[in-house]
């Protein structure tokens, strides 16, 4: 199971998501430009001492990361407000990706369309999403629960 980050720009976000994939066992990759500098203290203390612990594959664009995941053969599935099939129907396979969207503004129509499926997390009504950090953690709970016996 893998996490993909599209341009993430909010570091305490993106270090807590660093921080869930090393305590979890799960790869993380960013996609760039980010909108900050991974150097940036925020980031660091988010993601504390895990972020020595787990491998960070970077890719320096969308292009790039979709070339990666052909070569890979693993699905894209993208968290979206925009998604038809709720989190808890999908089946997951171990090689997937679980790609979030920036906190800002999400991914743009051309990711969107590339994804193999695109997932919702269904939510009273009026309410305009979860944080990503607590997104990916509900998907990936349930995706490794389908992924992972014993």
């Amino acid at each position: 199971m893998r996490i993909a980050l599209y341009q993430p720009d909010i570091p305490q976000n993106t270090g807590t998501l660093l921080r869930f994939c090393a305590c979890l066992n799960v790869e993380a990759h960013i996609i760039e430009p980010a909108g900050f500098p991974t150097s940036d203290r925020h980031f660091r203390r988010a993601g504390m001492d895990y972020l020595d612990q787990i491998t960070i594959v970077r890719h320096d664009s969308w292009s790039k990361f979709e070339q990666w995941r052909k070569d890979a053969d693993c699905r894209v599935i993208l968290l979206t407000t925009k998604g038809v099939t709720p989190y808890l129907e999908q089946r997951y396979q171990s090689t997937d990706v679980l790609l979030l969207g920036r906190e800002s503004a999400g991914v743009p129509d051309e990711v969107a369309a590339a994804a193999d499926a695109r997932i919702v997390i269904p939510m009273q009504p009026g309410f305009r999403s979860l944080n990503v950090a607590m997104a990916a953690a509900l998907v990936v709970g349930e995706a490794l629960r389908q992924t992972r016996q014993g």
